[in-house]
């Protein structure tokens, strides 16, 4: 049986689907990131949702969080070998790092280029 438990919008950046798919549950979150011209407080405000996001979602359940986090991640892992599945492209920013302290502090992995 596959059912859309609960759709939740966080702003207009942001969304959150949770679906039971079988026995499994699946969180999929939407996310995208500023670019440039937002002050430092609405970009700091944005981690901070997704952080809340994340947070909320029981270890037991399965996290997808795809979107365009407008971080450079480059394909080399240096200090993330355990969250940083090997692709990338460009030279690492601070948005990728941004990305990268995010994913290893909720234990994720990056596996795609598309940051």
């Amino acid at each position: 049986m596959e059912c859309v438990v609960e759709v939740k919008r966080i702003s207009d950046r942001m969304m959150f689907i949770k679906l039971v798919i079988s026995r499994l549950i699946v969180n999929v979150v939407s996310a995208y990131a500023f670019h440039v011209g937002p002050d430092e407080e609405v970009k700091r405000l944005f981690g901070e949702d997704l952080d809340e996001v994340v947070r909320g979602i029981p270890s037991i359940e399965k996290i997808f969080t795809g979107g365009d986090f407008n971080g450079h991640i480059s394909t080399s892992s240096d200090s993330f070998d355990d969250v940083h599945g090997g692709f990338g492209f460009g030279e690492r920013n601070v948005g990728g790092i941004s990305l990268l302290e995010f994913v290893k502090a909720f234990e994720l992995v990056i596996a795609n280029s598309c940051f």
